[in-house]
């Protein structure tokens, strides 16, 4: 359904996107993660017509979406970061304006309308005012109109910042269920917690290449691993201070130590403390996370950034 091959962009003598490559199967629901600046708004901007790249290919359901843009949008749904609605049209009069231009005909533009109200809960919202609705209501009806005409790709940009809980929880099932319906996802976030529920697979951008693809799974597995978290009273012990330390205030000392054995491994960490163990007064358990697998490749990245590229890793 999405096809990037070798898509490189440049701003002057910054380099914003150099040669990202990505695939994405109907069907397939993949989370685009990376920092501020990794590039993941002009890749979007890209593939959606709105900004041309220097080089590399882009296809939607097999049309040319670099140099055939108006045929490729048919096929192609875009929730920007910005919200886009006429704030003095109804919420129906939004999602009507929007289907027309899609092309879509009276009678199943107002079916579609209907079915997408009530699975994200604006029913009751359709005939209100968009300026009287609240953040979390906008951003509902904004997912919405990308969905209308049930695109083959369907492109989510940080859908949920300044969502509500219950606004996020009915974007995030309808997003799966769009999903499920046979169209190809992809779902730029921060927010790792959102990756587990979705089910995504992940791939992530850093200073413009996909630098990880794979199963969140397969991405625990190689560049993820628990770690133990322990708080001192005064310094970190001497034989400890190769770790990453963090001082939490001017009583107590942070530090994060890797392990691989939770319980065996903790034991030992303590044992070995001695008489400093007396100075120990927190220990916390971190099992396995996006959140540290994701720390752990950019970190190792930037290292490698400073001598050679490492390339992209399928997971």
């Amino acid at each position: 359904m999405l096809k990037i091959q070798q898509l490189r962009k440049s701003y002057g003598q910054q380099d914003v996107l150099r040669g990202v490559d990505l695939n994405v199967d109907a069907g397939e629901i993949v989370a685009l993660i990376g920092i501020n600046g990794a590039g993941k708004s002009t890749l979007a901007s890209i593939v959606a017509g709105l900004c041309r790249a220097d080089e590399g290919r882009a296809t939607i359901c097999g049309i040319d979406a670099l140099h055939r843009p108006h045929a490729a949008r048919r096929h192609f749904g875009l929730v920007a970061q910005e919200i886009g609605l006429y704030p003095t049209l109804t919420g129906r009069n939004n999602l009507d304006f929007f289907g027309r231009i899609a092309g879509m005909s009276s009678r199943s533009l107002r079916q579609r309308i209907d079915e997408l109200a009530e699975s994200l809960q604006l029913t009751e919202l359709l005939e209100k005012r968009v300026e009287t609705l609240s953040g979390g209501q906008r951003r509902r009806l904004h997912t919405a109109i990308a969905m209308l005409h049930r695109p083959g790709l369907l492109w989510l940009d940080e859908p949920t910042v300044g969502a509500d809980i219950q606004s996020r929880q009915q974007l995030l099932c309808e997003v799966r269920r769009f999903a499920t319906e046979g169209s190809a996802v992809v779902y730029a976030t921060h927010y790792f917690p959102e990756v587990e529920m979705l089910g995504a697979s992940v791939a992530i951008l850093h200073r413009g290449e996909i630098v990880v693809r794979g199963s969140m799974e397969a991405i625990l597995s190689h560049h993820a691993s628990p770690s133990v978290e322990l708080e001192f009273e005064g310094n970190v012990p001497e034989n400890l201070r190769r770790f990453i330390t963090q001082k939490t205030n001017k009583e107590t000392t942070r530090i994060a130590i890797p392990i691989c054995r939770p319980t065996a491994d903790l034991a030992q960490i303590i044992g070995n403390l001695g008489e400093e163990a007396s100075r120990l007064r927190g220990v916390e358990l971190h099992h396995p996370s996006l959140e540290s697998a994701f720390l752990s490749i950019t970190e190792r990245q930037q290292s490698a950034d400073m001598e050679e590229p490492l390339g992209a890793v399928a997971c």
